[in-house]
């Protein structure tokens, strides 16, 4: 399996994703946009994975390599290849498929409940409720031709799929201890407390079972886009 990886801050990685590509023996390349933005041709990869980043989808002013990844998501999309994107990731996502990318009406930052929707065909079913991590200030519309896969009190829009292949996670799934404590370090400014918004003390005291919950549903959405390939 060749995976290509979107990474376009240095504390925001791969966290248990790595494991995962691992395990599938794939060879993995990166575009770390912080370091270069050579993007590699679609032809020769199996799966794309966008991950997230504190700037804005709509930064195309001040960040000129967003609208060639936004390009090179497309293709890959186009091409059928299968695509996850995380946050960041999700809304790139998104807005290559035409939908609105905004400032959301609040954060959300720590672990809180999302619901799985009622969604008709073969679609990616998440558990009817999950505790996940969040980590965001912005959301996406629902593409057009896309299905809603689970929202939450806070946001209606936490993931969907397009098509067989494509999975846009507002959330984090693949998130670690040690990648969360990599976003405190890095982002702790924005831990001002809110109704959805916890503090650095309560995400540090997060027990190491929820984080194995949360990477092992990030495997099956690996699994579930990677499933006819090859």
């Amino acid at each position: 399996m060749r995976v290509h990886v979107l990474q376009h801050v240095p504390f925001e990685g791969p966290g248990s994703i790595a494991a995962w590509l691992e395990a599938q023996r794939a060879a993995v390349a990166y575009t770390r946009f912080y370091e270069s933005t050579r993007l590699p041709s679609i032809g020769n990869l199996d799966l794309v994975i966008a991950l997230g980043g504190p700037m804005s989808v709509n930064d195309d002013a001040s960040l000129s390599w967003l609208a060639d990844e936004k390009r090179f998501i497309r293709e890959a999309i186009d091409r059928g290849l299968p695509v996850v994107g995380i946050c960041l990731g999700a809304q790139l996502v998104a807005s290559t498929l035409g939908a609105r990318v905004r400032r959301a009406p609040r954060k959300e930052i720590g672990w809180f409940e999302v619901e799985s929707c009622d969604a008709a065909g073969d679609c990616f079913r998440f558990p009817s409720r999950s505790t996940v991590f969040h980590w965001h200030g912005e959301t996406f519309d629902l593409p057009r031709g896309a299905v809603r896969l689970a929202r939450s009190e806070a946001c209606e829009n936490q993931a969907f799929q397009f098509g067989e292949r494509v999975i846009g996670l507002q959330f984090h799934l693949e998130t670690t201890a040690g990648s969360a404590e990599a976003l405190i370090a890095h982002c702790g400014e924005e831990l001002v407390e809110d109704e959805y918004v916890q503090s650095a003390a309560a995400l540090r005291m997060v027990p190491a079972a929820a984080y194995a919950r949360i990477n092992a549903l990030m495997v099956d959405v690996l699994a579930y886009v990677t499933r006819r390939s090859g």
